[in-house]
C-alpha cells in the first residue's frame, strides 16, 4: 500500500461497523438534506461516513450545499461516542476545478482553460455564487493583473461561506480501512491506475474514470474499490471487486448513499 502513518492526504477509517459512502452531490441541497435525514437514522457510534467529492458543480446551490454539509458534521458529533475522524470528507473533480481556478492567473492557455471549466460544472457553481462568468473571460484577456484581480474576487466570495478554508483544508485524495479488516476498501472519487501504487496515483483520483467499470482484479490489499462519481452517469454499479455509488445527482438522477460491512458487501442502500 506504501502509505506513510503521517501521509496527509489520505483518511485512514480504522475498522468501522459500516461504511456509509456518499455518492457525488453537485449542488442539489434538496436532495442532500433528504439524504441527510435518512443517513442520521442509521449512523450509530463506530461506523464511518465518506463523502466522495463533488460537493458542487452543475448545480446553482454551492453556498447551501457547503453549509448544509458543514451543519450536518455538527449535528452527527452531536451524537455520543462520535469523534470527528469519524467523517472523512474526499477532494473530487469540483473541489480540484475550483482549486485550479484560483490558479488561472499562472496557467499557459487561462482562457481556453476557464472555457473548459466552464463546461464541466463551474459555470452554474459561479452563478450560485453570484460571480459573472462572463468577467472571468474578460479577465482572461486581460493577462494576468486582470486575472489575479478576478481570482482574488472569487477566493474571498468563497470566503463568505462559514467555515470553508477549513473544510477545503480537511479533504483527502482517498480513504481506506484497515487491511485487517475482513475485506479491506479503498475510497476514491471518480478513479484509479491499478499499475501505481496509492501515493503515486495523482491526479487519477479524478480523472482517470473511464476503465474503472472494467477493473476485475483487486488493488492488494484492498479487496473492493468505491468511487462516488460516474461520469457516464450509468447508476450505481457493484461488482465483485468495485463499487460506483452514483444516481446521477445533478444530471437529473438520484443522490445515492451506501452502506457496507467490514466483508465490502453492501449492507444498505438508498437513493433519494
Amino acid at each position: 500500500m506504501h502509505i506513510q502513518k503521517n501521509d496527509q492526504l489520505f483518511s485512514p477509517l480504522g475498522t468501522p461497523h459500516h461504511s456509509w459512502v456518499i455518492g457525488s452531490v453537485h449542488s442539489d441541497i434538496d436532495k442532500l438534506v433528504n439524504l441527510h435525514d435518512n443517513l442520521l437514522e442509521r449512523f450509530t457510534p463506530g461506523d464511518r461516513t465518506i463523502y466522495t467529492g463533488n460537493y458542487t458543480g452543475y448545480g446553482f446551490c454551492p453556498k447551501e450545499t457547503l453549509d448544509e454539509i458543514i451543519t450536518f458534521r455538527r449535528l452527527i458529533l452531536s451524537i455520543p461516542a462520535v469523534i470527528p475522524s469519524d467523517i472523512t470528507y474526499l477532494r473530487g473533480q469540483q473541489e480540484e476545478i475550483l482549486s485550479k481556478l484560483l490558479e488561472l492567473p499562472f496557467a499557459q492557455h487561462p482562457e481556453k482553460i476557464y472555457k473548459w471549466m466552464l463546461n464541466n460544472g463551474l459555470a452554474e457553481t459561479l452563478e450560485g455564487l453570484g460571480i459573472d462568468r462572463n468577467d472571468g473571460l474578460m479577465a482572461s484577456k486581460e493577462g494576468v493583473m486582470g486575472l489575479c484581480r478576478w481570482t482574488g474576487k472569487v477566493r474571498n466570495t468563497l470566503r463568505t461561506i462559514a467555515g470553508y478554508d477549513i473544510f477545503t483544508n480537511q479533504l483527502k485524495r482517498a480513504a481506506y480501512t484497515h487491511e485487517t479488516t475482513q475485506a479491506p476498501m479503498l475510497f476514491v472519487n471518480a478513479g484509479i491506475d491499478l499499475k501505481k501504487p496509492l501515493n503515486a496515483q495523482g491526479d487519477n483520483f479524478w480523472w482517470a474514470s473511464e476503465n474503472f467499470k472494467n477493473i476485475h482484479q483487486t488493488y492488494d490489499p484492498f479487496k473492493r474499490i468505491i468511487r462516488g462519481f460516474d461520469p457516464s452517469h450509468d447508476g450505481v454499479h457493484i461488482n465483485g471487486v468495485t463499487a460506483t455509488i452514483d444516481g446521477g445527482c445533478g444530471f437529473g438522477g438520484t443522490l445515492a448513499c451506501a452502506g457496507f460491512d467490514p466483508a465490502s458487501e453492501v449492507v444498505d442502500l438508498f437513493e433519494v
